[in-house]
């Protein structure tokens, strides 16, 4: 196929002259944008109201959640339904870590990272034995497991769950100097410090992903997706392509667990593994935007925090409301709002289809 876009990387095949093209000049102007937004962001707080950092804060982690599910469905097969479990997990070493162990919060959550990536690869050889549905209802079942076993738990508070004590917050490292930097008080300084950390798993999270599908792994897991038994013939390696990838979104997930929980500061195991808020959710702003796009999961949480924020006060109408959008969006717009939109358009602000281009 002919493109007649600049191209920002290309790589030449044979002796034909033509060129494998993935960006284009809109790609580069996209991400010129969007490092300039990310700039903005980061010093967003020396004027943005406490609210508004706490919807962005909600806007991030949803956002890598779903970055997450969109990459190991999207481009891996694996559609799970569990991924709150290592929400959950993450949250829990963290309140285990800082209450129990006296360790700094910001040290517990690369250590709950780890402990959930030490999960989904004990986990990773049971589930991988099932596929399609019953893979996601095994993630699922894994999930109530951990769910009741934390409840289980009685030096955090068991099925009631704990709060985060105020020396362990109060102490946190660079408190004192974001107190002093944006002249707030400590509990602003924390959501502060939260909204920090949001923003960078998930620009690390995209930007990652985003390398991931151009890369040669990617184009091996995605052709695991479409044909296992094609992929293997030709000596793709597809289950330990799609183990490892299991395995990294563990660890990114119980990350984004921790930094929920510390914003929260307070845990419970019916909260901690919601399929509602955690899997439900991220599902919704997933297939709204766009399955295996990078851009589909940004529109679909912009949507979200927009129901979230103008409807919740309507309850269970809400609810069923994003239930029916969902199944509108199912049955007209099968590829999201923006995969609809770039297919009909040819708009791709982050290009991941290879071309070929006469040089």
């Amino acid at each position: 196929m002919l493109e007649r876009a600049n191209p920002v990387s290309e790589s030449r095949v044979g002796e034909g002259g033509w060129r494998v093209v993935v960006g284009t000049r809109l790609s580069r102007i996209a991400a010129i944008v969007a490092a300039f937004v990310v700039v903005g962001l980061v010093v967003l707080p020396a004027f943005a109201s406490r609210a508004l950092i706490q919807d962005l804060i909600f806007v991030f982690t949803m956002l890598a959640l779903a970055q997450l599910w969109n990459v190991l469905a999207g481009w891996g097969g694996l559609i799970t339904v569990g991924q709150q479990a290592f929400v959950g997990l993450g949250g829990y070493v963290l309140f285990a870590a800082t209450v129990l162990a006296g360790l700094d919060p910001l040290l517990a959550i690369p250590l709950a990272g780890l402990f959930a990536g030490l999960v989904a690869a004990l986990i990773g050889p049971l589930l991988f034995r099932l596929e399609g549905p019953y893979f996601a209802i095994g993630s699922w079942v894994v999930a109530e497991v951990c769910r009741l076993l934390c409840a289980q738990f009685k030096p955090l508070g068991g099925g009631t769950g704990t709060s985060l004590p105020n020396v362990v917050t109060a102490n946190m490292w660079g408190l004192k100097p974001v107190q002093d930097l944006l002249a707030v008080r400590a509990p602003v300084a924390r959501d502060v410090i939260v909204y920090w950390l949001t923003l960078v798993v998930v620009v690390a999270t995209i930007a990652a992903i985003y390398a991931f599908a151009r890369s040669r792994l990617g184009l091996a897991l995605a052709a695991t997706r479409d044909s296992m038994a094609a992929s293997r013939s030709i000596g793709i390696r597809a289950h330990r392509i799609r183990y490892g990838l299991w395995i990294v979104c563990g660890v990114a997930t119980g990350i984004v667990g921790a930094i929920v929980y510390l914003q929260k500061a307070r845990i419970s195991p019916d909260a901690a593994f919601s399929v509602t808020d955690w899997t439900a959710y991220v599902l919704f702003i997933a297939v709204i935007g766009g399955v295996r796009t990078i851009e589909g999961p940004v529109v679909g949480v912009l949507l979200l925090w927009a129901l979230q924020h103008y409807l919740a006060q309507f309850g269970s109408l809400y609810l069923l409301l994003l239930g029916l959008i969902a199944i509108v969006m199912m049955l007209f717009l099968p590829k999201g709002l923006w995969g609809t939109f770039a297919e009909r358009a040819d708009i791709h602000l982050m290009p991941l289809r290879r071309r070929l281009r006469r040089s």
